[in-house]
């Protein structure tokens, strides 16, 4: 299994969901109050969780981009139609 680029799964979850989309991540990652996060926030905090990711080796930094290991999404349920 390759690994997955976050970017690409933005995509692939499209920009009238992704905002539901990070939230749901934010509350899979166990991040308190992201219902009622603003929106520049939200992107902070999920840029802030893959930087998580990256430091527990479930993924690397790609530039602009995270290239997440295999399984690092596991029980992430808000992901799974996009992972192809």
């Amino acid at each position: 299994m390759t690994s997955i680029s976050w970017r690409a799964l933005e995509t692939h979850v499209g920009l009238n969901d992704l905002p539901a989309f990070h939230r749901a991540f934010l509350t899979w990652r166990d991040v308190a109050g992201a219902d009622g996060m603003p929106l520049r926030r939200v992107q902070q905090r999920v840029e802030a969780e893959l930087n998580r990711l990256v430091q527990a080796g479930q993924a690397t930094r790609d530039g602009e981009d995270w290239q997440l290991q295999p399984g690092a999404l596991d029980g992430f349920d808000a992901a799974t139609p996009h992972l192809g």
